[in-house]
């Protein structure tokens, strides 16, 4: 062990909690807001529903990246990862059976252009997508439905979710969604 070494494990104590663990620790502080469910909706209906609320502000506000007739896309406030787009329609609904064949069709197409921007944009390398279809399937929103758009890079979140439950982002939600908004085709 290095001189350095043992001096760091000389200095780490941590009386009455346990054994330390000697890992450093990347802090999210920004994060409670989510696990408190600051911006979660009082109740299901589309007065307190934040999706509903979005259309009405400035893009860069709601973060907003593209409005298309039936359903919109932006930025997740709380992404999985960088680059993390939701395509809500514009309807309150909760239920992907409750989509007509128009709007079922415009949020696929608006899933599959985001796609393409956002790997123009950053080169990623996969996407996970998908709907939480009810509160007990983990959607944060459960009165409104939304689509994830989660690009993924090779080894980009491995331990840090899961070991770590740390996210990491390399850039300011603006900036990314101001990135994706100058890419998407007109």
């Amino acid at each position: 062990m290095s001189e350095r070494g043992a001096e760091d494990e000389a200095v780490l104590v941590q009386d009455g909690i346990g054994e330390p663990d000697g890992l450093d620790r990347l802090w999210t502080p920004h994060r409670m807001a989510y696990i408190r469910g600051e911006n979660k909706p009082a109740d299901a209906t589309s007065g307190e529903c934040p999706f509903c609320r979005i259309p009405s502000l400035p893009d860069e506000d709601s973060l907003v990246v593209h409005r298309g007739r039936l359903s919109f896309v932006l930025l997740n406030l709380y992404p999985y990862a960088p680059g993390h787009l939701m395509v809500c329609p514009y309807r309150h609904i909760a239920d992907y059976t409750e989509t007509t064949d128009e709007e079922a069709a415009e949020i696929a197409d608006l899933t599959r252009t985001a796609m393409r921007v956002v790997r123009s944009v950053s080169g990623a390398g996969g996407f996970n997508i998908g709907m939480n279809q009810g509160e007990i399937a983990g959607a944060g929103i459960a009165a409104h439905l939304h689509q994830h758009v989660v690009p993924r890079w090779p080894g980009d979140q491995n331990f840090m979710p899961i070991i770590g439950r740390t996210k990491t982002l390399p850039e300011l939600l603006g900036q990314t969604r101001a990135l994706l908004t100058d890419a998407w085709p007109s």
